[in-house]
């Protein structure tokens, strides 16, 4: 069996014939019409990953993300209308992964789910206690769990926020360029109309806030890409 995908669009059509794609593609597909059937369902069937489509009756996909993310942590990629940045910045901050405007290239589709697939199977958890830990000034990362602990309270990261977060980690000090980032964490390359490093920066900047000097932790180097700041450069 593949890994489990929830499907969650209320366009009949659409739904059947990305789940058809999908489980051609070797993947197991749960679908879905509307948020309160998806909640539902995520609570009944564990799944991988989460499709969502924004646009949907009743509780529409943003409503929807709030309820799942209260739940668990599942990484979710939205689908979002064509050239509608603000929709794709909201899922962003409200705890997607990633998003994808429709209508939509189902081979790109499944590019994005694999790509985020194994980012969260790179650093799985197996089950077994591992000091596999990263621990730079007063946060701790948890590798094995996707785990941050920032002065021994534990915070909530999506996988991807977590990639970037360790990532930047390993390398304090020095700027990490947007383009290794994006390959690294986003699977593919740096576009100048995706916004969505900077959204999960910038989630990353509020959960963690700034340093105890009121130094920011994050900062960005213009037209290159990003470093955390360590104590000398603060």
């Amino acid at each position: 069996m593949g890994n489990q995908i929830l499907l969650v669009d209320d366009d009949i059509v659409f739904n059947d014939l990305v789940r058809e794609y999908l489980e051609n593609e070797g993947f197991t597909v749960h679908s879905a019409y509307d948020g309160d059937e998806a909640i539902k369902t995520y609570h009944k069937q564990p799944v991988d990953i989460i499709i969502l489509d924004v646009m949907m009756p009743n509780k529409n996909g943003f409503d929807t993300l709030k309820v799942l993310r209260k739940i668990g942590g599942t990484p979710v990629l939205m689908l979002t209308a064509k050239g509608d940045d603000l929709d794709r910045i909201l899922g962003l901050e409200l705890g997607a992964d990633d998003y994808l405007s429709k209508p939509c290239n189902l081979r790109e589709l499944t590019a994005r789910i694999k790509a985020i697939l194994r980012r969260v199977s790179n650093n799985e958890f197996n089950g077994v206690p591992t000091p596999n830990t990263l621990v730079f000034e007063d946060i701790k990362l948890d590798l094995g769990a996707q785990n941050v602990w920032l002065n021994d309270e534990l915070n909530s990261f999506t996988s991807t926020e977590f990639l970037l977060l360790k990532i930047l980690v390993e390398k304090a000090g020095q700027v990490v360029e947007k383009e290794l980032l994006s390959k690294k964490v986003l699977g593919r390359s740096v576009n100048p109309m995706d916004r969505s490093l900077d959204v999960h920066i910038g989630n990353i900047r509020k959960k963690l806030g700034p340093k105890k000097n009121g130094m920011q932790r994050i900062k960005t180097a213009r037209g290159k890409g990003y470093f955390y700041v360590n104590e000398q450069q603060s």
